[in-house]
């Protein structure tokens, strides 16, 4: 079992940038895939990034590939989400979550979220 706590969420302009962080406990975060996910108010659930256990695979969804950057420090048990140029399209609550691999359906634990607001 992995416990999720995300932070570095709040409200930023268009073309800023944010930073989201995601602490894990629990001794299988080194082994787990990890994940960023979001769902904007009335909308479903929607694959933002992950990545391997060891850092060396990472996926992202389409709607942010090369702006949003996924990266991991297995010491700190701390998966990270680099946001830039960010849009009102992204304005969402994000999730980070645990999974068997980088496919977005293989995720099986998941925080409370944080949410992101950009305005335009």
């Amino acid at each position: 079992q992995v416990q999720l706590v995300e932070s570095g969420g709040g409200l930023v302009q268009a073309g800023g940038s944010l930073r989201l962080s995601c602490v894990a406990s629990g001794r299988t975060f080194s082994s787990s895939a990890m994940g960023w996910f979001r769902q904007a108010r009335g909308k479903e659930r929607e694959f933002v990034a992950s990545i391997n256990w060891s850092g060396g695979i990472t996926n992202y969804g389409s709607s942010v590939k090369g702006r949003f950057s996924i990266s991991r420090d297995n010491a700190k048990n701390t998966v990270y989400l680099q946001m830039n140029s960010l849009e009102p399209e992204d304005t969402a609550v994000y999730y980070c979550a645990a999974g068997f691999t980088t496919v977005p359906t293989d995720f099986f634990s998941w925080g409370q979220g944080t949410q992101v607001t950009v305005s335009s």
